[in-house]
């Protein structure tokens, strides 16, 4: 599938830094949106807390994620944070292709490489409302000393640089807010001229829209 295909699923890419809320939000989404699938990741990282094989991600050794690389398997696939993440390029082909709607959850890289293939991604980004609330978020989550916590810090202001590249912006100071906008922009989505017209075909067609 390339670029210029019209599918009739929407694709929706959140990209975030590390402890920006991205995860909390999407998860707070789907219990609402039933019209909306998860894309769950492959990554070469441990499992953290009560992260589950097939729910979270699918946890792979480096052996198996050259394999996948080798045979073409992702849509996309980056490092980050010492890690690789990748997106299996079969399981959103085949979703977005019978009209459903997806969802991934990936870094500023994988969402600038899926907006490559899919013309028709919404790509959006997540910020915190300043550096010290993201530090704060980053220390109260417990999962990282002191020296993780810098480095993802710094490379979070890589990641910021970036957004200029994504089609909507969520600054997610109060999580109810950001979680209604979210919501918004893919109820909007779903309402654009292009994606009515994937979807509702039909209905174009009895109406002798050409």
């Amino acid at each position: 599938m390339n670029s210029t295909q019209n599918y009739p699923g929407n694709l929706f890419v959140v990209a975030a830094p590390s402890g920006a809320g991205k995860s909390s939000l999407v998860n707070a989404l789907m219990e609402v949106d039933s019209r909306l699938a998860h894309s769950v990741s492959h990554t070469t990282r441990a499992p953290r807390g009560q992260e589950v094989h097939g729910r979270e991600y699918y946890f792979v050794s480096n052996a198996q994620f050259e394999q996948m690389i080798s045979q073409d398997a992702f849509l996309e696939w980056a490092h980050v944070h010492g890690n690789r993440y990748g997106t299996s390029k079969h399981a959103i082909e085949e979703r977005i292709a019978q009209g459903g709607d997806i969802i991934l959850e990936i870094d500023y890289q994988g969402a600038i490489q899926v907006k490559k293939i899919f013309a028709n991604a919404v790509l959006i980004f997540i910020l915190p409302p300043s550096w010290e609330e993201l530090k704060s978020r980053l220390q109260r989550r417990g999962e990282d000393s002191t020296d993780v916590i810098e480095q993802r810090l710094i490379n979070a202001a890589k990641e910021v640089a970036q957004v200029r590249e994504f089609d909507f912006v969520i600054i997610n100071e109060r999580f109810e807010l950001a979680l209604f906008d979210l919501k918004s922009i893919v109820h909007a989505q779903r309402l654009k001229y292009s994606a009515q017209r994937r979807t509702k075909a039909d209905t174009f067609r009895n109406l002798h829209i050409s």
